[in-house]
């Protein structure tokens, strides 16, 4: 009976502990979580801590949230949730300089109101005609606000950078300004071989949500002093004083961003009269000789295993394309602050930069191709219909070509005699800072980004890191650091390395077998015109035996390269499912055993010590 009785109270009292427990861990451990994923997704980056400690004036946040009305909605109530969660790990992180107010905007409410007047995105829901609010404003003392106008479910991995980048851009009393010299239309501007207007690039927008832009005219002759930081692209036919002037800002301490290009594809522009083509080069030859660095003249990189697949024309096949790259995490420097988070750039026939020799800047390589790649002349690219033929011609040289670099270290000027009509300027510098990309083309919306109209807002979905990687140059280059740890952060698809290496290798097979089945199907071809020429029904002429034999023998042939074919297809597709295979038994039977052996052990191990106690 007393053991009964001990047994009871010892069940209360187990029972009281454990809601004990939670009652306790809900109030004190309410926002706190296990953080184990690889790239530590739900834990604040070293850069938003940096930004956060740095504030010097309260910034009040105003979050707004339609959450009665999205009581049917489970996946956005848990976006939502963890928005908020986030939201007060920033608060609990700025030491009172962040004050969040959480709103619920109600059909014909004030809150509603509040809402549509700072800019918010209103999206309809289907039932009784209600609006969703999912959006963030913040507010400086000096009454400047910017706003998050809705929370996009598919850009979570950008969360944590588009809070902080709208904190930063709260915070900052003035922002930097950006100089823009660039001989490709990024603001938009008519396109006159497609006989359209073209909208701005999506990079520039990027920029400006950031930066103050200010636009150079290319006959510029001396970049203003409030610009610190000059980002040039695709600079073509710059004048001497043009060239002189960029090169005393880079001597005076002025940081520099260029973009140039041996075949510029995003370059329409018409050609002067009498030209048989538009020169697409550009190029800052005697710039680049004092910096350090070169560009090789007239060459393209072709790699055959970052070529991209693309397509040629409808209900045909993707082919790969060695000119145009899709660079993996593995091309970029990891331990450059630009290139360090992120995971893939794009790039469409690029260029080779190389160190001089007896240089004394510091060459530093962001971007490469792998040793599977080889140069082609830039011309060839111009007459290139399809670019299977460059995988024909592939012949690896084993070295990887650098595609983008840091320049640092002293340098001299470029004009040691100045110019004409101008006193001389600065001589050398002791440290000068420049990033050098040999491509032009990752800046254009083809290469990274989709913009998709969203209720009327142009909404970006980036598919690559392009973007990520100007905005890093230039937050770099300009002296700010802190969001770099931030952006492209968590990138939720995950590549398969190892299946993408099996298609990539049975795709060469049925390249190869493709362009086999077509040389015969071509010779056997020419077989059955001349067959046919001979024969004529007239005359009652036929195929001879021979003949038949040999059309036969056509058909067969034919038959036997389709099997092969299908062959290479169902090889690929066993390669892949043999590997889903392994994977599953690891996870479904592996695992399961390993633990249980783990859990058998355990037990095991306290009966002996029990044993040993009782003895």
């Amino acid at each position: 009976m007393r053991r009964l009785m001990y047994s009871s109270v010892g069940l209360v009292l187990i029972a009281v502990a454990f809601v004990g427990f939670n009652v306790l861990s809900n109030g004190l451990f309410k926002n706190t979580q296990l953080d184990f994923t690889e790239q530590k997704l739900y834990t604040l980056s070293n850069g938003t801590k940096q930004l956060l400690s740095e504030l010097q004036e309260p910034i009040s946040l105003q979050y707004f949230y339609s959450n009665k009305a999205t009581r049917d909605v489970p996946m956005l109530r848990n976006y939502a949730q963890r928005v908020e969660e986030l939201l007060d790990a920033y608060v609990r992180m700025a030491d009172g300089k962040l004050r969040l107010e959480v709103i619920d905007p109600e059909a014909f409410s004030e809150d509603e109101d509040r809402a549509a007047a700072l800019g918010l995105q209103a999206v309809p829901l289907e039932q009784d005609g209600a609006q969703l609010y999912f959006g963030l404003a913040a507010k400086n003392t000096q009454g400047d606000e910017q706003i998050i106008p809705f929370f996009a479910l598919d850009q979570e991995e950008l969360l944590e950078y588009e809070l902080s980048r709208l904190i930063s851009s709260v915070a900052q009393t003035e922002r930097p300004v950006i100089g823009v010299l660039s001989g490709l239309p990024l603001n938009g501007g008519f396109d006159m071989q497609a006989g359209q207007p073209q909208p701005a690039w999506t990079i520039l927008e990027e920029v400006r949500q950031q930066f103050a832009i200010e636009s150079l005219k290319d006959d510029v002759d001396l970049i203003p002093e409030h610009i610190r930081t000059l980002l040039l692209v695709h600079p073509k036919h710059l004048g001497e004083a043009t060239r002189y002037a960029i090169d005393q800002f880079v001597l005076g301490g002025g940081k520099l961003l260029v973009f140039v290009d041996p075949y510029s594809e995003a370059d329409t522009g018409t050609g002067m009269p009498g030209e048989l083509a538009v020169d697409k080069t550009s190029d800052l030859p005697e710039l680049f000789k004092a910096w350090g660095v070169r560009m090789l003249p007239d060459q393209v990189v072709g790699d055959g295993v970052y070529a991209m697949s693309v397509g040629v024309g409808a209900q045909q096949r993707a082919v790969r394309h060695p000119g145009w790259l899709a660079l993996p995490k593995k091309a970029l420097d990891s331990s450059d602050v630009i290139t360090a988070q992120l995971n893939d750039i794009t790039l469409a026939t690029a260029g080779i930069l190389q160190p001089l020799e007896n240089a004394k800047t510091q060459f530093t390589p962001l971007l490469h191709s792998s040793e599977y790649a080889m140069p082609f002349s830039a011309q060839r690219f111009a007459m290139l219909q399809n670019p299977e033929d460059l995988l024909a011609e592939l012949e690896p040289t084993g070295e990887r070509y650098v595609l983008a670099a840091r320049i640092s270290g002293p340098a001299t000027t470029a004009f040691a005699d100045g110019i004409e009509g101008r006193e001389k300027g600065l001589q050398s510098a002791e440290n000068i800072n420049v990033i050098v990309v040999a491509d032009t083309d990752m800046l254009s919306d083809r290469m990274w980004v989709q913009v998709q109209d969203f209720f009327g807002q142009s909404l970006p979905q980036p598919w690559a890191d392009n973007g990520s990687f100007a905005i890093n140059a230039l937050d770099n280059l300009s002296g700010s650091d802190a969001l770099i740890s931030i952006r492209s952060r968590g990138n939720f698809n995950r590549p398969f390395t190892v299946v993408d290496n099996l298609q990539r290798s049975a795709q060469e097979r049925f390249r190869k077998k493709e362009h086999e089945l077509q040389s015969r199907l071509a010779a056997t071809e020419e077989k059955l015109i001349a067959l046919q020429q001979a024969t004529d029904p007239e005359k009652n002429l036929e195929l001879t035996p021979e003949q038949q034999a040999t059309v036969q023998q056509f058909l067969a042939e034919k038959l036997q390269l389709r099997k092969e074919l299908r062959e290479v297809r169902y090889q690929l597709n066993a390669d892949i499912e043999s590997l889903g295979t392994k994977l599953k038994f690891f996870n479904i039977g592996v695992m399961p055993i390993l633990l249980t052996f783990m859990l058998i052990m355990f037990s095991l191990t306290r009966r002996i010590r029990r044993m040993q106690i009782a003895d």
